[in-house]
This record gives structure tokens, C-alpha cells and sequence, in this order.
């Protein structure tokens, strides 16, 4: 990711550093928020971008009322060494607004669709270390590799047979079965959809 040490944090008399938030996904600018290093250090820690709010005199991650929160994917550091970039995911509208940047200008409805499969991710993650008895999930991984893996091929034979007979509702709905699952088996083999997402890229390349 970056170097902490290199972030030139005492150019400013507050040693605060103008951090400029950038959707992953489509590139737009979301946000401007300031880091310290403390705060750059539980971003790096904890994944989701927090920032020190000037008017609170505190650390502040994006999202901790509101849930909207916005996930790290990237952070670069500019050729001065005082101003960071932060690629992250919005889980929800960036702006206390309630808009999806604070510039004008929407971000595509497909950020947000993608936003949600990342919270599934997240959720899903969370399940693997639950007790079996607290969800269908958790007794899904409990019960192993190959059972999760003999579920996903029975959601894809489903999502074929609806697909063969012409029913869009049911094939949705097979089809969103077999993605939930899929994700329950790449969480239980250690990997995650951005590493799918990652060999389409390149193969499209």
C-alpha cells in the first residue's frame, strides 16, 4: 500500500494531509477529507478510510453512524509527499447530503449494486468464525469444502433448468442463489471476488 514514514505530515502546522477520496470502481472523486497519522494508521489498519475531523477534534471514520461506509482498496501518495489519493468502495451515499459525491455529479447506480456484493462479502467473511447454530452461513462452512462446493453446482444445474424453461423470475432468483453461494466457497478457499474480477480484467486486456 504506502509508507507511513514517507508522508511528510510536519509541512503543516496542524500536521494534517488533504486526503482526496476516489471511487474504485469508476474513478469519480467522492470526497476530500485531512488524515494525521494516527488516522492513516487505522485506515491501513482496519480497511475502511478514516479521517481526523477538525471540527470534532477526534478521529473519524467515514460511515460509523450512517453505515455508509467507505472501504480501502488503494492509497497513493503524491509527488510531494503531502497529499493523498485513497481509491476506496462507498458502501452507501458519501455525502451527509445523502448524494453519492459531495461535487456535483451522480455516480452509475452500478457502483452502488457492487457496493452491496462487497457488504456481502464482508458479511459473508464475518459468518465464517460465527457459531453454526447462529446462521445458515456459518453451518454452511462448518460442514466443509465439499458440501458448499456440492452446493454451488447444485444452484447452477437450477439456474440452467429455469433458463431452459423460460422463467425469468425463478431464474433470477436461482441465479442469486448460486452467486451467494459461489461467495461462500471463495471465502471458505481464502479468496475473494475482486480476485475473480482480476483474471476478467486481465483476460479482457
Amino acid at each position: 500500500m504506502i509508507e507511513i514514514s514517507k508522508i511528510d505530515f510536519k509541512k503543516y502546522p496542524d500536521q494534517l494531509v488533504p486526503a482526496v477520496v476516489q471511487d474504485s470502481l469508476t474513478s469519480k472523486v467522492l470526497m476530500l477529507g485531512f488524515m494525521n497519522e494516527e488516522a492513516l494508521s487505522k485506515t491501513l489498519e482496519t480497511g475502511q478510510v478514516t479521517f481526523f475531523s477538525r471540527s470534532k477534534s477526534r478521529l473519524w471514520t467515514k460511515g460509523e453512524t450512517s453505515g455508509n461506509f467507505l472501504q480501502l482498496k488503494e492509497m497513493r501518495i503524491d509527488c510531494d509527499n503531502d497529499t493523498l489519493l485513497v481509491s476506496a468502495l462507498p458502501l452507501g451515499p458519501v455525502c451527509h447530503t445523502g448524494t453519492p459525491t459531495c461535487f456535483d455529479g451522480e455516480n452509475p447506480q452500478e457502483t452502488a449494486d457492487l457496493a452491496f456484493l462487497s457488504q456481502l462479502e464482508e458479511i459473508i467473511k464475518d459468518r465464517q468464525s460465527a457459531s453454526p447454530d447462529s446462521s445458515y452461513t456459518a453451518k454452511l462452512f462448518k460442514k466443509g469444502t465439499a458440501a458448499i462446493a456440492q452446493k454451488v453446482g447444485e444452484e447452477a444445474v437450477e439456474v440452467v433448468i429455469e433458463a431452459l424453461q423460460d422463467d425469468k423470475d425463478s431464474l433470477i432468483e436461482e441465479s442469486a442463489d448460486l452467486l451467494f453461494h459461489f461467495f461462500v466457497l471463495l471465502r471458505d478457499r481464502g479468496q475473494d471476488f475482486s480476485d475473480v474480477v482480476a483474471v476478467l480484467k486481465e483476460r479482457n486486456s
